[in-house]
C-alpha cells in the first residue's frame, strides 16, 4: 500500500466502485454524482448500486496508479470507474472504466488484451455494466468491444 492511499475497504464488492480523482470543480462533480445516482432501466425502476470514494488523497491518481493500488489489495478481475478530469469537463459525462486485471494475472498477452485496459462509459452504462458483471452474464471485454465500436469510444449501454 502506498503512503498516500488506502484502497476502499468495507464496501460491498458488488457495488460499482467510483473513485473521484479530479478536485478542481465542485459544480462539475455535483453533476457527475447526480448522473451516477439517477435510477436506471427501461422504466427507471432500478436504484444505482455504487460505492463512491470522494477523498482528496485520490486527486490526480492515474489509471496505472489505481491499478497498482488495486492489485496490492487482491481486487482481482473487478472494475473501478474513475471520475477524472475528462469526466468533469466532458459532454456527455463519462467516467473511465478501469479493469483491475493486471498483465501478471493473465496467462497471455491476448487474455490481457481481451479482459484488461480502459474505456469511457456514461453513468447509465456503469449500472448496466455492473449488473451484468455481478451475475457474470458478460465480462469487461464484452463492454470494451462495444465501446470500441462507438464513434467516440464510449460505452453508452446496449441498444434496445
Amino acid at each position: 500500500m502506498s503512503d498516500r492511499l488506502e484502497w476502499p475497504a468495507g464496501r460491498d464488492k458488488d457495488a460499482a466502485l467510483i473513485i473521484r480523482t479530479d478536485y478542481e470543480d465542485e459544480h462539475a462533480w455535483s453533476a457527475v454524482k447526480a448522473a451516477l445516482l439517477m435510477t436506471w432501466g427501461e422504466e427507471n425502476d432500478f436504484e444505482p448500486y455504487v460505492h463512491i470514494v470522494d477523498d482528496p488523497k485520490w486527486a490526480g491518481i492515474t489509471p496505472a496508479q489505481a491499478l497498482s493500488e488495486a492489485s496490492a489489495h487482491a481486487e482481482g478481475r473487478g472494475v473501478a470507474y474513475l471520475a477524472d478530469r475528462a469526466s468533469m469537463r466532458g459532454t456527455p459525462v463519462t467516467l473511465l472504466a478501469l479493469s483491475l486485471l493486471t498483465r501478471e494475472q493473465c496467462e497471455s498477452d491476448e487474455e490481457f488484451e481481451a479482459y484488461g485496459g480502459t474505456f469511457r462509459v456514461v453513468p447509465y452504462g456503469i449500472h448496466e455494466m455492473n449488473a451484468n458483471l455481478m451475475i457474470a452474464n458478460l465480462d469487461f471485454g464484452d463492454f470494451a468491444d462495444v465501446a470500441r465500436d462507438d464513434p467516440d469510444s464510449v460505452f453508452r449501454g446496449f441498444a434496445d
